[in-house]
C-alpha cells in the first residue's frame, strides 16, 4: 500500500491494527533503553565497576544508535521497514543474551552495543510504517498512541526487569527479557502482511527525483532545523530525566521515593499529554505553532521550577505538569516532521532528524552534570528551560521552511 493509498479512509479496524503493532514494537525500544541502567547497582555490588565506566555504556549505546538511526534510514527506503524491523528485534534478543551470561565489562559494552544497534531503527522503521499504512485523517491519532506506547515501555521496564531480579537474580531479568523480545517478534511476524512498506524506485522522469536521490534530501535546509529541533529538545528532558531526582533531594529535601515518583509523574503525565495531543493534531493545521506552544509553556515552567520559589511539593507539582505541556505537543511534532519529508525519502528524513535525539541524549550528561558537580542546581533547571526554548526558534524555522520544502 502507498502513501498515496493511504490517504483514502479505511476501515478503523484496519489502521488501530496498525497502529497497535507499530506501537508494541515502539514500547519494546523504550523499554530496551533500561535494559542496561536499571542494573548499574547491581553491576556496581558484582563487579566493581563504577559509574564512569556504567555511564560509558550508555554512551556507547546513544552513538551506536545514533549513527545506525541515520543508516537505517537508507535501508528502510531501499528494502521496506519491515525485514528491518525483524532484524531490530533479533538484535535486542542478542543483547540480552549477552547481558544474561556477561562475567567482563567487555561483554556488558557488547550488550551496549547490540542494544544500539537494535534501537537505532525503529524511527525511520516505525513512521514510515505509519505514513504508508495509515489513512491520513488518523495520522494524527497513530502519532499520539505511537508516543504513548513509548513511555509505557519505559514504565514497563523497572517492573519487568527489578520483578525478576527480586525473586530470581538479575541474570534472570535479561533471560526472561530476550524472552518476551522473542515474543514480540513472534507477534510480528505473524502479522507481517500488515507492516509491509513500498520501497523507495528512483525515476528520472519522476519529477520529485531530485528530492528522491539517495543523498539529495541532506541539501534541504528544513531538514536540518529538524535534526537542531530534535537534538534541543531532548537536551532537556535529558536533563529531566537524569537530574531531577538529585535535584529535588538536593534543593529542597525531598527523599528518593517522592523524587522518584514525580519523575514517574512526569512521564505519565507525558503519556496523557499524548493522548490529548493526538486530538490536536488531527484538527489543527500549524503543527509548528503547536509544538511552539507547548514548549514555550513547558519552558516558562521549568523557569519557575529552577527559581525554587515554589518549594518542595510546589515544584514536584509543576514538574510532573511539564510532561503533560511536552506531551500534547509530541503528535504534532511528528506531523510536523512528516510534512518536511520530500517525497520518496520518508526513511532517511526520520532516521537522520531522529538521530537528534541520540545525540541530545549523549550531550546533555556531558553539558548540564559540570552544573550539577558545582551544586548549582537551579541553573540546571533554568539552562534547561534556555534550550528548550532555542527548541522554539527551530520548530518554527521547520514550519517556515516546510512549504519551500
Amino acid at each position: 500500500m502507498s502513501s498515496t493509498t493511504a490517504a483514502f479512509p479505511v476501515p478503523l479496524r484496519d489502521d488501530a491494527a496498525i497502529i497497535g503493532l507499530v506501537g508494541l514494537a515502539h514500547a519494546s525500544s523504550h523499554f530496551a533503553h533500561l535494559l542496561l541502567p536499571l542494573m548499574f547497582p547491581v553491576f556496581v555490588q558484582t563487579f566493581g565497576f563504577t559509574y564512569a565506566e556504567l555511564g560509558l555504556l550508555m554512551s556507547a549505546f546513544f552513538v551506536v544508535s545514533g549513527v545506525g538511526q541515520a543508516s537505517a534510514g537508507f535501508l528502510v527506503d531501499r528494502c521496506g521497514a519491515r525485514p528491518v524491523l525483524f532484524a531490530a528485534l533479533g538484535f535486542f534478543v542478542a543483547a540480552c543474551v549477552v547481558a544474561a551470561q556477561a562475567d567482563s565489562y567487555g561483554m556488558l559494552m557488547l550488550a551496549a552495543v547490540l542494544a544500539g544497534l537494535g534501537n537505532a531503527s525503529f524511527h525511520p522503521v516505525d513512521f514510515t510504517i505509519l505514513n504508508q499504512r495509515v489513512s491520513s485523517p488518523r495520522l494524527g491519532y497513530a502519532f499520539s498512541a505511537h508516543g504513548l506506547t513509548g513511555n509505557l515501555g519505559w514504565a514497563a521496564a523497572p517492573v519487568f526487569m527489578a520483578g525478576i531480579a527480586a525473586l530470581h537474580g538479575w541474570r534472570a531479568s535479561y533471560w526472561a527479557a530476550a524472552l518476551m523480545f522473542s515474543l514480540v517478534l513472534l507477534v510480528l511476524l505473524i502479522q507481517r502482511d500488515k507492516l509491509s512498506t513500498v520501497p523507495t524506485r528512483l525515476s528520472v522522469n519522476d519529477r520529485a527525483a531530485p528530492a528522491q536521490s539517495s543523498l539529495a534530501f541532506v541539501r534541504l535546509p528544513v531538514v536540518w532545523w529538524c535534526f537542531s529541533f530534535f537534538l534541543l529538545s531532548t537536551i532537556t528532558l535529558a536533563v529531566v530525566q537524569n537530574f531531577s531526582v538529585s535535584i529535588l533531594q538536593a534543593v529542597h529535601s525531598v527523599s528518593f521515593e517522592a523524587a522518584t515518583l514525580t519523575l514517574t509523574g512526569y512521564m505519565l503525565s507525558g503519556a496523557a499529554g499524548m493522548l490529548v495531543g493526538g486530538v490536536v493534531a488531527a484538527r489543527m493545521d500549524s503543527s509548528d505553532r503547536v509544538v511552539a506552544v507547548c514548549m514555550g509553556s513547558a519552558a516558562f515552567l521549568l523557569a519557575i521550577c529552577a527559581t525554587g520559589w515554589l518549594g518542595g511539593v510546589g515544584t514536584m507539582v509543576v514538574l510532573a505538569m511539564t510532561g503533560f505541556a511536552l506531551g500534547i505537543g509530541g503528535p504534532s511534532r511528528d506531523m510536523m516532521i512528516k510534512k518536511a519529508t520530500p517525497p520518496g525519502a520518508t526513511g532517511r528524513v526520520y532516521g537522520l532528524v531522529y538521530s537528534g535525539l541520540d545525540v541530545g541524549f549523549a550531550l546533555s550528561p556531558l553539558m548540564f552534570g559540570l552544573l550539577m558537580d558545582r551544586g548549582l542546581y537551579g541553573l540546571t533547571l533554568a539552562g534547561a528551560a534556555a534550550v528548550l526554548l532555542l527548541a522554539v526558534v527551530a520548530a518554527l524555522g521547520v514550519g517556515r521552511r516546510s512549504v519551500s520544502a
